[in-house]
């Protein structure tokens, strides 16, 4: 297994994580996974795996629509939030997505900037190659990711959030080709510190990623609407891919 140290494995572990992100858009999901299912044209029987699922809820949104789905996540305790909706086509398991998966499905979902993690970028091949060697023939993945130029043109470099009494002071920069975002707050007179990182990664180093593993890019969005991508204006950089 890799280091308890990671940033991820530390923050998405606690409560204050799911705090701060309670009010996350359930509509603007569910718009975005009706457009992938009628877009992929998947069978009903098909088996999907939404990798980095966190507490579910994409996962639970395509079983409702008739999918057989695996939920995966490297947080414990998502697993468990998650696993009050599991059903005999809806199941729950803690992977460490650099880890080879043991499933071969018809599609794999990587949704809501759930990659480049990662220090080393050798674990963010790794993670695309499980994908690859997971998927059935004519199988299909899809990666949603920030668009980072538009990102990095409307950085906000600090806020204040106050959720459930709790008082988030977050700050943003970009640095050593990370988009870094740490979160600050104080319970009972203790201070904690947290921080999330992800790959600085614009279209031409995803496109060099799927070519060293072999993955062909099939289409190129830039929101959950499915509209064509814009390095500029687009607020997200979604790719579908096959082997």
């Amino acid at each position: 297994m890799y280091s308890k140290k990671d940033w991820f494995t530390d923050w998405f572990d606690t409560k204050y994580y799911h705090i701060l992100y309670q009010h996350r858009d359930e509509h603007e999901a569910e718009i975005f996974i009706r457009n992938l299912a009628t877009l992929l044209k998947l069978p009903k029987n098909s088996h999907i795996l939404d990798l980095a699922c966190g507490k579910g809820r994409h996962a639970i949104f395509l079983n409702k629509l008739g999918y057989r789905v695996t939920g995966a996540d490297i947080s414990m305790n998502s697993i468990e939030h998650a696993n009050q909706y599991k059903n005999e086509r809806l199941h729950f398991i803690i992977q460490d997505m650099r880890l080879p998966f043991n499933l071969k499905t018809e599609a794999i979902f990587n949704l809501f900037t759930s990659f480049g993690y990662f220090a080393d970028e050798g674990d963010d091949l790794n993670v695309l190659q499980n994908i690859k060697n997971s998927l059935k023939t004519n199988g299909v993945a899809v990666i949603d990711y920030l668009n980072v130029t538009k990102t990095a043109k409307n950085l906000v470099p600090k806020e204040i959030i106050t959720l459930d009494h709790i008082k988030f002071h977050i700050s943003r920069e970009i640095k050593n080709d990370f988009i870094i975002k740490k979160i600050e707050f104080t319970i009972n007179q203790k201070q904690h510190c947290y921080y999330e990182r992800v790959k600085y990664l614009n279209r031409s180093q995803f496109e060099d990623y799927f070519k060293k593993v072999g993955l062909k890019i099939k289409s190129c969005f830039g929101d959950y609407h499915l509209n064509t991508f814009n390095q500029q204006s687009s607020d997200r950089l979604i790719f579908i891919l096959e082997k």
